[in-house]
C-alpha cells in the first residue's frame, strides 16, 4: 500500500538517457545522457539549454511521443508508457486547423476523445475565456494575430483539464510585446489551473519571469547542470519586475551558466569540422 503521507513527484525523470542511430551511417547520437529530475505537483519549471541540447526531446519523452533508450519516467508514480489526455503540449508552431473556427479548434481533442457536442462546446467556451478569446471564438485561424493562435493552442490544450501542461518555446515566433503579454497570462492561467507545467526556452528572460524553478543544461550530449530557485516577490504586481535588482541578478546567474555551454558547444562544433 502506498503511504499517503509521502509526497509524490508529479513527474519524476530517473537516469534517462536517448540516443538516436542513424541507419545509413552507423553512427550514434546521444541527445540526452542521465537525466534525472523531479517536478513537484502545480510546479512552474522551465527549461533552457543550448541549441541541439535535448530540450525537446526531453519534452518529448514527457509527453509520451517517444521512449527512452535507458532509465525511466513517472507521471504520479506511474511508469509513462505513451500520450494521453493527463498531459496537454503546446508547440511553437500552432498547428490550428484553418477550416475550423477558434471554437472547433478547441473542441477537436474533445471531439476524439468522443465527448459529446453541447459537453465540448460548454468547455470549450470556458477556457476560450479562460485565455481572453471568448469574444473571437467564431474567427477562423487567418482572422487572429499570432497571440491570438497561440492562445487558441493553449485553449485546446487545456479544454481536457490535463494534470501537466507541457511547452515547446510557444512564443518564439511572436514579437516582444505579445511575447511578454503572453506571459503574464500564462502565469495566471497556472495560477487559476493548478496544472503542473514545464516550459522550454531560449530567452533568459522569459525563464526567469515564467519558472518557479530554472533548468540548466549542458551542450550535448544532454545534461542537468544545474537548478536554480528563482524567488522573486511579485510577478504579478504594477511594476517592471524585470527592472528588479533580484530579477536582474537571476538573469545574470541564468546567463553565466548558459554562456560556459554554448561557448563549450561552438568550441564542439569547430573540432567537428575539422575533423
Amino acid at each position: 500500500m502506498v503511504d499517503k503521507t509521502i509526497d509524490i513527484p508529479k513527474i519524476e525523470i530517473r537516469s534517462v538517457t536517448k540516443q538516436f542511430d542513424d541507419p545509413r551511417t552507423g553512427r550514434r547520437t546521444v541527445a540526452l545522457d542521465d537525466i534525472s529530475l523531479t517536478v513537484a505537483d502545480g510546479e512552474f519549471l522551465t527549461l533552457v539549454g543550448p541549441s541541439g541540447c535535448g530540450k525537446s526531446t526531453l519534452l518529448e519523452l514527457i509527453g509520451g511521443l517517444t521512449t527512452p533508450s535507458s532509465g525511466s519516467l513517472l507521471l504520479d508514480g506511474a511508469p509513462i508508457t505513451g500520450p494521453g489526455l493527463d498531459r496537454g503540449i503546446v508547440f511553437q508552431q500552432y498547428a490550428l486547423l484553418p477550416w475550423r473556427s477558434a471554437q472547433s479548434n478547441v473542441e477537436l481533442g474533445l471531439e476524439v476523445a468522443g465527448i459529446g457536442r453541447r459537453q465540448r462546446a460548454t468547455r470549450a467556451r470556458e477556457v476560450l475565456d479562460l485565455v481572453g478569446l471568448d469574444a473571437f471564438r467564431d474567427r477562423y485561424p487567418h482572422e487572429l494575430s499570432g497571440g491570438m493562435k497561440q492562445r487558441v493552442a493553449i485553449a485546446r490544450s487545456l479544454a481536457y483539464e490535463p494534470k501537466v501542461l507541457l511547452m515547446d518555446e510557444p512564443y518564439a515566433a511572436l514579437d516582444a510585446q505579445t511575447r511578454e503579454s503572453l506571459q503574464v497570462e500564462l502565469r495566471s492561467i497556472w495560477q487559476r489551473t493548478g496544472a503542473t507545467v514545464v516550459f522550454i526556452t531560449h530567452g533568459i528572460e522569459e525563464a526567469v519571469y515564467l519558472g518557479q524553478r530554472v533548468a540548466v543544461m549542458t551542450s550535448r550530449p544532454g545534461r542537468l547542470k544545474t537548478i536554480l530557485p528563482i524567488d522573486l516577490a511579485d510577478r504579478e504586481g504594477d511594476g517592471d519586475i524585470r527592472s528588479t535588482p533580484e530579477f536582474t541578478r537571476y538573469r545574470h546567474e541564468v546567463w553565466e551558466l548558459l554562456h560556459d555551454e554554448i561557448a563549450r558547444a561552438g568550441r564542439a562544433g569547430r573540432t567537428q569540422e575539422v575533423a
